[in-house]
Order: C-alpha cells, then sequence, then structure tokens
C-alpha cells in the first residue's frame, strides 16, 4: 500500500474513533488546551493560517506535518476540503507521524 493511502486511510480511522478536530478555530483551540498530539496542515493553506497554526504548534510544542492539499486532507476525514486537523489521540498521532516522515 502506498504511504499515501496508508496515512489518509488511518487518518480517516481516527476520525470515525472521534479524535479527530478540524478547521482553524478549533484546532488552535485544541493547541492552547494541549489536547492536540499532532496537526496536519495542508500545504495551500493562506500565509495567515500557515504562520499563525504553526507558531501555536510551536509555542505549545505540538508537533505539525505538512500534507499535499487541503482537498485530500478533506477527503481523508469523508470533508470535503480542510486546510487543518488535530489528532487528540497520542497512538494514532504516533503512527501518523511516522506515515508522514
Amino acid at each position: 500500500m502506498k504511504q499515501q493511502q496508508q496515512w489518509t486511510s488511518l487518518l480517516g480511522l481516527a476520525n470515525r474513533a472521534r479524535k479527530v478536530i478540524s478547521g482553524e478555530e478549533l484546532v488552535v483551540k485544541e493547541i492552547r488546551q494541549q489536547k492536540a498530539k499532532l496537526v496536519l496542515l495542508s500545504q495551500d493553506a493562506s500565509a495567515n493560517t500557515m504562520k499563525k497554526v504553526t507558531d501555536k504548534c510551536k509555542f505549545y510544542q505540538v508537533p505539525f506535518k505538512l500534507v499535499e492539499d487541503r482537498y485530500l486532507l478533506g477527503q481523508a476525514i469523508g470533508k470535503e476540503a480542510r486546510v487543518v486537523v488535530a489528532i487528540n489521540d497520542a497512538g494514532f498521532a504516533a503512527k501518523l507521524k511516522t506515515l508522514l516522515d
């Protein structure tokens, strides 16, 4: 199975387990409350969103990974397009990190 399919299906699984939060405001809130274990950010996010999310991640020491585009990220969780999602489960976060490295 290709790397891309692996992480997207794992993200879908995490989503069905209700361990995924999507949407900029909600993700930033999760980071602030230190519930987010990993943040996935699409490379086609606006400069403003990119800076806001990466700065928050660095400040609260939450790891983040960049993924190809918003449509791939959205599709993985069964939504239209998503620019940023947070995974708030350590197990899913650890596995996703290894798949995205």
